[in-house]
């Protein structure tokens, strides 16, 4: 008895071990495969730079296995597409099988090969699936783009031009005595670990309708937001990471000057080294947006800066940092922090007047005016200061819009016909819209001398037109109804 059940045992495991291995194939010309994507499409890929990788399922919908006969690029071996066929790394391949009601992923890249011309190039192809004597395909595009490329390098004066994307690797500097002009259009990319460190001059010629933008090279529409993406940094000897700028202005850079700029996404935006003393400024900021940032949007250390219709938004630590003294003017500038990269415990705008090390301290004169101006965000406390007493702090804020637990009647800084703790009413600031509403209580409260001397907000609309010049960089416009 015990051998008939033994025998009957294995007669039945060898059925199920068959069973399982030879699933029954379906060969229906009727039968066909489901795709999770009918098209994989690439936002614009540099020429030579690899994209990222893209991938999607084809799933077998029926009971039983189905056969794929053969799975290729049409295009062939001169297809700028690369596939990966569940784990297989091949653009022609033959007989997968997939079992009923299961998958398969097939994982795409693509390299664009350089054509020399400026405008961005279509890329198509599609891959073809042969099942039963019938074809399907999911199809393919990428967009192309030649670029100018700058590696590692040391440049004399020049001037870019809008014709192609600038990409910087291992970062740029402009040496010593020499100006980098750039003129409206332009989009400097950077990869990671890459800023642009001036020595000598840097002139950006944005216009309101053509601003030059500053971001990293991931052109993904999910990297559109993504802070740290760019900027430069080294490890010290003590282990720990310092980061320059994105764009870092080295000490005895002179005369910069940047108007209608967009730049975004780096560890850190601006940073102007420790220069002295200085007659005039060492750089003058306008029009410009300066947001989303691991760090801090402008890092300026005993050094000279004009800020006017500027945007300084969303940073992981100090929005704003004047350290070490300096002379400063802040004209008519939203300083906003929403970040959400990470729990933030430091305020949007930070000044000092000192610096220290080995437990030594060293005082520089600190000079700062803020008019017309809104420092706001989502922790309680927006602006902090420290002071060295022996060297002078002077700070003054004058209309301008709070967000503060200081004590603005006993203070070291001077606080003039200034709000405190009013919500400014921006229309989304975590989607990066600082446009104030209409019952914002920073609206029409301006000091109108400032504004004469600042017409024009960052969007080119007039200070002038209505009762009163708002605070802030842009101006509350009337939507005109559809």
């Amino acid at each position: 008895m015990k051998k008939a059940i033994h025998f009957i045992f294995v007669l039945l495991s060898g059925a199920l071990i068959f069973s399982c291995n030879e699933e029954a194939i379906t060969t229906s010309p009727n039968v066909k495969l489901e795709f999770s994507a009918d098209t994989v499409s690439f936002d614009t890929v540099f020429t030579t730079i690899g994209s990222t990788t893209k991938s999607f399922r084809v799933k077998n919908p029926e009971n039983n296995s189905v056969n794929i006969s053969n799975i290729r690029l049409a295009g062939g071996d001169n297809s700028p597409f690369r596939l990966n066929i569940n784990g297989v790394q091949t653009n022609n391949g033959d007989n997968f099988t997939i079992y009923g009601k299961d998958s398969m992923y097939i994982f795409v890249e693509v390299t664009v090969d350089p054509t020399g011309q400026d405008l961005p190039m279509v890329i198509h192809d599609s891959i073809v699936f042969n099942l039963n004597g019938n074809t399907q395909d999911v199809d393919l595009i990428a967009f192309g783009q030649d670029f100018h490329l700058f590696d590692g390098k040391t440049i004399k004066s020049q001037h870019w031009p809008n014709d192609k994307p600038y990409l910087i690797y291992n970062s740029v500097l402009v040496d010593s005595m020499e100006t980098l002009t750039i003129d409206a259009g332009c989009r400097i990319h950077f990869h990671e670990g890459s800023s642009l460190f001036v020595h000598g001059t840097l002139l950006v010629n944005g216009t309101a309708d053509e601003p030059v933008n500053f971001l990293g090279d991931r052109l993904e529409e999910t990297y559109k937001n993504v802070p740290g993406q760019w900027g430069a940094y080294t490890t010290l000897s003590s282990g720990s990471i310092y980061v320059f700028g994105g764009l870092h202005f080295l000490a005895g850079s002179v005369n910069n000057h940047i108007n209608h700029a967009n730049i975004k996404n780096a560890e850190k935006g601006i940073q102007v080294d420790t220069l002295g003393a200085s007659d005039n400024p060492v750089l003058t900021l306008q029009n410009s947006v300066i947001e989303n940032m691991t760090l801090n949007c402008l890092d300026a250390r005993t050094t000279f800066v004009k800020a006017s219709n500027c945007i300084f938004a969303n940073s992981g630590s100090y929005t704003v940092a004047l350290r070490f003294g300096g002379h400063y003017e802040f004209n008519h500038n939203t300083i906003a922090n929403y970040y959400t990269g990470s729990t933030r415990t430091v305020p949007a705008l930070f000044l000092n007047n000192y610096y220290e090390i080995d437990e030594q301290t060293f005082g520089f004169d600190l000079d700062a005016e803020f008019n017309n101006c809104i420092v706001y965000g989502n922790v309680n406390n927006e602006v902090s200061y420290s002071i060295a007493e022996s060297s002078p702090f002077i700070v003054n804020f004058n209309t301008c819009l709070l967000n503060t637990l200081l004590n603005t009647v006993e203070n070291d800084m001077v606080f003039t016909n200034s709000l405190f703790n009013k919500d400014p009413l921006f229309e989304d600031p975590y989607d990066y819209n600082y446009a104030i509403d209409s019952l914002s209580p920073a609206r029409d409260i301006g000091n109108s001398d400032i504004a004469n001397l600042f017409p024009f907000d960052l969007n080119n609309n007039s200070r002038l037109a209505d009762d009163g010049p708002d605070l802030g960089a842009l101006e509350w416009v009337a939507q005109e109804e559809e």
